[in-house]
């Protein structure tokens, strides 16, 4: 009988497998807080484990993609979106011989940041924090996971590795924010998480039309008009004739889904070749993006997004949704403003005046490197972004509409 493997075994096999060009586990720049190695869990699998058993990462369960949780009990939400570009993610870096490990924990963490009530709720935060910079649901995540989760007495946050923290200021753009200062020398993306930010596409592509044609947003005979996916009907009928109604629908978003995904494997491994690509120092010095689909399927995708746009998107009831979430969190953080004392004890204390309103904060709760803000704006919307939707919704009527029994 075999002896369980080790760390160490784990490691081994990641030289012996990965690809030249994959991000190994023992190249990783570390954690902020230095930390003793696991006996069986590699940095990556321990990474990705503590966004799984995260707040914010069960939080998303009640957070919008595209509609309110409300409308019925099947349709996405932020959760099990990425869940799906978590699958995803693994198929496309198993295949193609890259950290397996590194691309599930960036995917699992990529949404982490979303406020509640989709973009919309994202769109209502950065116009109340447009005098404090803004509000990017990326950068917000990252802060959430440094600064947010209380999981562990010796540190604040959850002590991610670099190089699943970097993936968060890489997909915002934005590295020109102070929080991204010790990410400016790091170069392009790796491999592991251009692959979850391109297949976060394939996904919401999709499944948002899927779940626009199960709500009765859009027909089948509307979307027989956009070519992707009246190519992807054909390629259907030929190995399956005769489907019609929902069967059609379920089997040509399968069909969409595992044509991206060939498409995104093709590509990228000619991009990779036609780079001379051999390294993870190659693929920080590259001049543009190695993950990525070929002339053809970009085009298709982009007429997909340009209806889904205009027929999805902009329907009446999404619209009114999104007026609603805008209005509640816009709202909620004029009054949280106004009245500090309204915010929880822990929000509370990360604001420096909070001193003189409560005392001091209990020592159990402040580490050594917990950042403090004096900047109440911020912590409010830290707050808000945090929320799952019916929270907010329940708040915005403890506070403004009293007299609604709930």
């Amino acid at each position: 009988m075999s002896s369980p493997i080790t760390t160490d075994d784990w490691l081994d096999f990641e030289d012996r497998w990965l690809a030249p060009y994959a991000m190994p586990s023992r190249a990783t720049r570390g954690r902020r807080h230095p930390e003793p190695g696991h006996p069986f869990r590699s940095l990556y699998q321990r990474d990705r484990e503590r966004v799984v058993h995260c707040t914010a990462f069960r939080r998303m369960t009640g957070k919008t993609q595209v509609l309110v949780a409300s409308v019925n009990d099947h349709h996405r939400t932020r959760l099990t979106h990425t869940l799906e570009v978590t699958q995803l993610a693994r198929t496309v870096a198993r295949r193609l011989r890259l950290n397996e490990d590194l691309a599930e924990a960036i995917a699992l963490a990529h949404d982490i940041g979303h406020p509640p009530f989709g973009h919309a709720g994202e769109d209502a935060l950065d116009e109340c924090l447009k005098p404090f910079g803004g509000f990017d649901h990326n950068l917000f995540g990252l802060r959430r996971v440094d600064e947010l989760e209380e999981r562990y007495p010796q540190f604040p946050g959850l002590n991610l590795s670099f190089e699943v923290r970097e993936a968060f200021v890489q997909h915002s753009g934005r590295l020109d924010a102070a929080e991204c200062t010790e990410f400016r020398d790091a170069g392009r993306p790796l491999l592991e998480a251009q692959i979850a930010d391109v297949v976060d596409s394939i996904a919401y592509d999709t499944h948002d039309t899927d779940d626009a044609l199960g709500l009765g947003f859009i027909t089948l005979e509307e979307l027989n008009r956009v070519e992707f996916w009246a190519r992807g009907a054909e390629r259907v009928r030929a190995h399956t004739p005769g489907l019609s109604g929902s069967p059609l629908r379920v089997a040509v978003v399968r069909e969409l889904l595992a044509w991206q995904v060939t498409d995104l494997l093709d590509d990228t491994a000619n991009r990779l070749a036609a780079a001379s690509v051999k390294s993870v120092a190659d693929v920080r010095a590259a001049k543009g993006p190695l993950v990525g689909f070929t002339p053809e399927v970009r085009k298709l995708k982009a007429g997909l997004e340009r209806f889904l746009h205009e027929r999805v998107y902009k329907h009446h009831r999404v619209l009114r949704m999104t007026a609603n979430g805008k209005r509640i969190l816009q709202a909620l953080f004029a009054e949280y403003v106004r009245s500090p004392a309204l915010l929880p004890e822990k929000h509370l204390r990360r604001w420096t005046g909070a001193d003189a309103i409560i005392g001091p904060p209990p020592p159990e709760w402040v580490t050594a490197s917990r950042t403090r803000l004096d900047c109440l704006e911020r912590v409010v919307g830290d707050y808000l972004a945090g929320m799952t939707d019916r929270f907010a919704q329940l708040e915005y009527r403890r506070l403004f509409l009293p007299s609604i029994e709930l």
